[in-house]
């Protein structure tokens, strides 16, 4: 079951985020990383920010980690979105680096139950053939 209505509006599944999105397909997180000083980067981009480097590559994360910080929105602002709402959205810190986060969903968790520290892992939701959305659920 989706944790939102769909359709709702999807990222494209093309251009720096192509390997995040395909390995997310493949039910995998995997995160940019530089491949001259091994620097962590997300969102991807064309350049490593430690180093300058254009070269990277994507490397698989447990996606596991803690919740960083959270709100939960109560007003439905786009129309994709009817009926999701009370629904949260977490910055989560992966355990396997220093500053990278990631913007997302827990999904098995009340609303008054979410808290700072959380412990959570990667879950995926096949919302078409081309995207498959990572979210979290608790650990």
């Amino acid at each position: 079951m989706s944790y939102f209505p769909t359709p709702f509006h999807l990222p494209p599944a093309d251009g720096p985020f192509a390997a995040y999105w395909a390995a997310a397909r493949d039910h995998r997180l995997a995160i940019q990383r530089c491949t001259d000083c091994h620097a962590w980067r997300h969102p991807p981009g064309p350049m490593c920010w430690a180093c300058g480097s254009r070269k990277a590559t994507f490397e698989a994360v447990s996606g596991r980690g803690n919740v960083l910080t959270y709100t939960i929105v109560h007003q439905e602002l786009l129309p994709e979105l009817a009926g999701a709402a009370p629904y949260n959205v977490v910055v989560v810190a992966l355990s396997e680096m220093v500053n990278v986060h990631i913007v997302g969903n827990v999904i098995d968790v009340a609303a008054g139950d979410l808290t700072v520290g959380m412990t959570v892992e990667a879950v995926f939701e096949d919302v078409t053939p081309d995207i498959t959305l990572p979210r979290f659920r608790r650990a």
